[in-house]
């Protein structure tokens, strides 16, 4: 039966499914292109040939390891990246390049947003304008690795603006916002680059294809976002013996527990765990959540109409949507002011306030009782006396021991202090496990 190749979808099924008749085909084509002498069917054979080559170099991209990509610089100011509007009030990615010297692909327009006059569209770009328009033809790439099967570039909007987004697939590691429009209006708006990103092409073995990447620097796109480090959020081996600070350490055994349920991780860089560090309002947050997440399901879209934000906590800050799914579902509440402070070191009372209602929530979605059970005497630590978390801190002792004396000596728990690292993993550790050992 003769096949017609009207389309990649059909030369996709033909080369999946006979690969080695799919060869002997384009070679055919190859040679009927080259032999016909009539100028409409010379047309329509290129067309055809033109389509299977791209259908060809798409497979094999794909097929690719990813490790096996290059990349080379190009010119920034002949690329840009465009919202594009389709179906309302919705937008997706649309990426073009111009040729240098040929007819001008676009055109752009005012400030705030800068809008975009889509030029191709009214002639034949063959040859004359790149274009993406799906992840087949743009991806994520960072200090040198391709991201592209770790985040999803995708558009939103968010406090009057658009932004382009990756989005991560493993909930742990952090978004990535890698541009925004500076404005909103109706039509097709350019979006400006954060500090730290840049265009550039995919190559392959030397050869230049037809791939766009934003790509950069991990220290400087973090850095000018407050962003942690990828390799702080991304779960490490599942045992933490290689931390060698860590071998004396008091905590020893529940830090690398908390490092194989993926609740923190270490530093890449000199391969340590830090565990004296103090750790942030912010930092205390995403940990915990991660750990609610070993115990039932979180969905940080999933938040109610109306449940408000902190006017300290920028929509795009890597911590924003798990500090608003806190406060929504009673996790956190914030300063009087109504500030966060995701930066200030929390304090060990504040630690056990957090831990308190996360084991409240857990204990609630698992259909158990919501008060704490008194598993251990409660303890009465000399120096909490009056103060405004002196009740909880004592019914966190009786929960599991998450409540302990400062590195577990003496009768002091020093609220106001910072909590450390190897302290904060501990006690989510000890939560986590007393929730567990209840459902049971």
């Amino acid at each position: 039966m003769r096949e017609k190749l009207c389309g990649q979808t059909t030369i996709r099924r033909s080369l999946e499914q006979r690969p080695e008749a799919f060869s002997h085909r384009m070679l055919g084509l190859a040679r009927l292109f080259l032999l016909q002498k009539s100028s409409y069917r010379l047309k329509i054979m290129k067309a055809r040939l033109s389509i299977a080559l791209t259908a060809l170099m798409t497979l094999g991209i794909t097929a690719t390891p990813a490790a096996n990509f290059d990349e080379q610089d190009i010119e920034q100011t002949q690329v840009v990246a465009i919202a594009r509007p389709y179906g309302g009030n919705k937008f997706d990615l649309l990426v073009l390049e111009q040729i240098q010297g040929k007819q001008k692909c676009w055109n752009e327009s005012g400030s705030n947003p800068v809008m975009i006059d889509p030029l191709l569209l009214n002639f034949d770009f063959t040859g004359i304008c790149r274009r993406a328009t799906d992840s087949n033809g743009y991806s994520i790439r960072l200090d040198g690795r391709d991201f592209g099967l770790d985040y999803i570039l995708r558009i939103v909007e968010r406090n009057g603006e658009l932004y382009l987004v990756g989005t991560p697939r493993d909930a742990r590691r952090p978004e990535l916002v890698v541009g925004r429009t500076r404005g909103m209006q109706t039509g097709f708006m350019k979006i400006i680059l954060e500090p730290g990103w840049r265009f550039s092409r995919r190559t392959f073995q030397g050869k230049s294809l037809g791939h766009f990447y934003f790509s950069g620097k991990e220290a400087e796109v973090l850095a000018a976002t407050g962003r942690p480090p990828v390799s702080e959020t991304t779960p490490p081996p599942t045992s933490g013996a290689s931390f060698q600070d860590i071998s004396g350490d008091i905590y020893k055994t529940e830090i690398e527990k908390a490092i194989a349920l993926g609740v923190v991780a270490g530093f890449k860089e000199d391969n340590t765990f830090r565990p004296e560090n103090p750790v942030t309002r912010e930092q205390f947050v995403s940990m915990i959540i991660e750990g609610m997440g070993t115990v039932t399901k979180i969905n940080l879209e999933d938040i109610p109409p109306g449940s408000g934000s902190f006017n300290d906590v920028e929509a795009t800050r890597w911590s924003a949507k798990k500090i608003q799914w806190a406060r929504a579902n009673g996790i956190v509440a914030g300063k009087a002011n109504g500030e966060f402070r995701p930066t200030d070191p929390i304090t060990r009372a504040e630690l056990m306030a957090i831990l308190k209602q996360a084991a409240t929530y857990l204990k609630t979605q698992q259909k158990q009782a919501p008060d704490l059970a008194q598993t251990k005497t409660p303890v009465n630590f000399s120096d909490t006396s009056g103060h405004w978390a002196a009740s909880l801190i004592t019914q966190m002792s009786g929960f599991c021991g998450v409540a302990s004396p400062l590195n577990e000596q003496g009768s002091s728990f020093v609220p106001n202090d910072p909590a450390r690292r190897n302290y904060a993993a501990a006690a989510i550790v000890r939560t986590l496990d007393c929730v567990k050992t209840a459902k049971k």
